[in-house]
């Protein structure tokens, strides 16, 4: 990924650029536009520069849906909920509704997995998915969010729903800069037990050829109630709710000379429960949530622990090609809450029981090579090489066994893109990428989860390898100044949930080589799109499909989710407009259409709808966000979240309606915004709770009213 640039090309301040593209979400943030933007186009600079694709497309060339989400509509979500999986759900069409708990998993991205990254740093563990790859940061380090929709295999493994890259803040210009943000919240009884508040603060810099910046945040979030004014219940797999997270970032370039940088960063991402409140387990035949009360759970509380550093390098002309190369390693641990599955005896003789913990470690290199110019200024061609090593295991953490056996995966990739222009109005997208990967494991024993002093089976081990051959296609034709139209194929390739599988053996004689599930998932992706631009307004259409002839369909059994490898079929609609009414008034609405089957019984044909787990429902947003004067705007929006039935009595999904608004406004220092979320108070029971997980221990209500007051001051 690039580095800092020198303050005189701000070549990579894409905030100010992309707001072009975007409507103001505050008063501040329209007061501001019109004079960073001509600062940026005095430069000549590209607005839509996406770094998330290899070859640094521009947003409105790509043969694929992609969607920039601004700084201004990170802090006008941010204004209203402080939970990741929430502002992702309102800003990202096709994203499932949050789980509001510290888990991902059911969070679909057209119906698969998606890959997030950190400045180009995998942040996904699909070797043994944790579901908690979307909670490595804090959202106040993120400049902007760069998403593609669907399959890619552009950053290699985990993508086959699409990309999801966090851009960290940079320098915002020469000399010192601070920021200071606090914001408090509080449910509408304003109960001392739900009350939050969050602290952040940013120094940065350019000086001479150096760039850097530092920031922290420290977040205390209360208990969440529901619109009945009842507790939320807790999960097992992890709670944002009475948590308290932390975040260190810092960042440093220096500039070799007017072409070359180097940049180092380091990420430091903390949160963990408080550990003082148990369940109520509810009836979900009865309608009853699951709820809280005050108690001492078992066990130590659930946690994130991510440590995530990276060394790039880059080079806008070496002999006359753009050069990057990035190094990082991550070191990422997840643990669970205690739950009955893993019984022992403790040293009084009593029954204890354990409970679980990721743990993975990644080291990584990207090098990518591009030229542009060629043909008579028609053709760039980009390469480059990925490696990887991934070292994954799930422990549990009293007794001190392994419950996933360490795995380490190796993986190699090249690839060759190339943009062709045919015409001034006809473009061409093509490439290819060569997968090499292995899985090595060496011999094991499954545990019995019902007895912690005795084995289960005895699994051999192995080192199966995979080798893959990805493409992708695309067409872009600007039919008119204001109408374009494309189309895609591409491929994404990932890996099956391999410790869901390892963990799961019971049969005797078997070993890893043999083992037919651990089989790649290859997702072809084929896409049709048209976008309209008339000045004012903006409109984009966009049919896909999402095809796997080996892909992975989650089912619980006994407690546990398992991954049934299953052909399976996605098909979608997205509908996404935008309105600039006037200088004060801008609407946005969008409209998503998502269903799926897979094949359960291995005839070949698909036959079984996928449920909640899998895919989101039909969804319809609608925003309206309003400048009224240089100091005062606002902001409503609204979700509404339609019935589901998928032939599952247990499944069906009676829908909800959610709104929420904000008001900011300028003051003679700083300025202060109040948000609420949920602003009727609904009371509604979760889509995953509805429509995925069926159990009364996993049957909770979603959040009810609540109100975030903040001040931000910038110096």
């Amino acid at each position: 990924m690039q580095a800092f640039q020198r303050p005189r090309h701000k070549k990579l301040s894409l905030l100010p650029l992309v707001l072009a593209s975007a409507l103001p979400a505050t008063a501040l943030a329209q007061a501001s536009t019109s004079s960073e933007s001509q600062d940026a186009n005095d430069h000549g600079l590209d607005p839509l520069v996406i770094t998330a694709t290899r070859n640094q497309s521009r947003e409105d060339e790509t043969p694929q849906k992609v969607t920039i989400i601004t700084r201004e509509q990170i802090e006008q979500q941010l204004a209203i909920t402080q939970d990741p999986g929430q502002v992702l759900s309102n800003l990202i069409p096709s994203y499932s509704p949050s789980r509001q708990k510290l888990s991902n998993a059911g969070e679909t991205f057209r119906g698969r997995s998606p890959l997030f990254l950190v400045d180009g740093v995998p942040q996904s563990n699909p070797l043994r998915d944790s579901s908690r790859d979307s909670y490595t940061i804090d959202l106040s380090m993120v400049e902007r969010i760069e998403v593609i929709h669907g399959a890619s295999a552009e950053h290699g493994l985990g993508a086959t729903g699409g990309i999801i890259n966090y851009v960290t803040k940079r320098p915002e210009g020469a000399g010192v800069s601070q920021h200071v943000g606090v914001s408090l919240t509080s449910d509408d009884d304003f109960e001392s037990e739900g009350f939050g508040h969050k602290l952040d603060y940013r120094l940065s810099g350019q000086t001479r050829d150096w760039d850097y910046m530092v920031a922290a945040s420290r977040q205390k979030r209360g208990v969440f109630y529901d619109g009945n004014d009842d507790e939320v219940g807790v999960a097992y797999p992890g709670e944002l709710q009475n948590s308290t997270s932390y975040d260190l970032l810092a960042k440093a370039a220096y500039w070799i000379d007017d072409d070359q940088n180097v940049e180092v960063s380091i990420n430091r991402f903390e949160l963990e429960g408080e550990g003082d409140y148990v369940p109520v387990v509810g009836d979900r035949d009865a309608g009853v949530a699951t709820t809280a009360r005050k108690g001492n759970p078992d066990g130590d509380p659930g946690y994130n622990e991510v440590t995530t550093a990276r060394l790039s390098y880059s080079h806008d002309d070496w002999l006359g090609n753009s050069l990057d190369a990035q190094l990082y390693t991550q070191r990422f641990r997840a643990q669970f809450a205690t739950t009955p599955y893993f019984p022992y005896q403790g040293s009084s003789g009593n029954t204890l029981y354990d409970q679980t913990r990721n743990e993975s470690d990644k080291l990584g290199a990207k090098f990518t090579l591009s030229r542009d110019g060629l043909l008579d200024d028609r053709l760039k061609l980009t390469t480059g090489l990925d490696l990887l090593q991934d070292d994954t295991r799930q422990m549990l953490v009293h007794t001190d066994r392994t419950y996933v056996p360490e795995t380490r995966f190796r993986n190699a990739a090249v690839f060759l893109q190339g943009d062709y222009d045919l015409t001034e109005a006809l473009s061409l997208h093509a490439g290819v990428r060569q997968e090499y990967a292995e899985l090595e494991v060496d011999d094991y024993s499954t545990i019995d989860r019902s007895n912690v002093t005795q084995d289960n089976v005895s699994v051999g081990g192995g080192k199966p390898d995979f080798n893959e051959t990805l493409y992708n296609a695309g067409i872009v034709y600007q039919a008119t100044d204001w109408a374009q139209i494309y189309a895609n194929y591409s491929e994404g390739f990932g890996m099956p949930d391999v410790g869901r599988v390892l963990r799961g053996i019971d049969t005797p004689g078997q070993d890893v080589d043999s083992l037919l599930t651990l089989q790649p998932i290859v997702t072809d992706n084929r896409e049709i799109g048209a976008r309209f631009d008339w000045d004012r307004y903006g409109l984009e259409l966009s049919y896909f499909e999402s095809n796997s002839d080996y892909g992975e369909r989650l089912t619980e059994e006994n407690g546990t989710w398992v991954g049934n490898r299953e052909k399976t079929e996605i098909q979608g609609v997205e509908i996404t407009g935008e309105a600039q009414v006037n200088d004060i008034h801008q609407l946005r609405a969008s409209y998503t259409h998502t269903e799926g089957k897979s094949d359960t019984d291995g005839d070949g044909s698909v036959d079984s709808k996928l449920t909640g787990i899998n895919i989101a429902p039909d969804t319809l947003k609608l925003a309206w966000s309003a400048a009224w004067n240089e100091k005062l705007s606002s902001h409503l929006q609204y979700s509404r979240y339609f019935d589901r039935s998928v032939g599952d009595p247990e499944l069906e999904f009676d829908g909800y309606g959610l709104l929420d608004a904000s008001l900011a406004y300028r003051l003679p220092v700083g300025r202060t915004s109040l948000g609420v979320e949920n602003l009727t108070d609904e009371d509604y029971f979760t889509y995953y709770s509805q429509a995925a997980r069926v159990s009364d221990e996993y049957y909770f209500k979603g959040r009810g009213r609540t109100f975030t007051l903040s001040y931000q001051l910038d110096f």
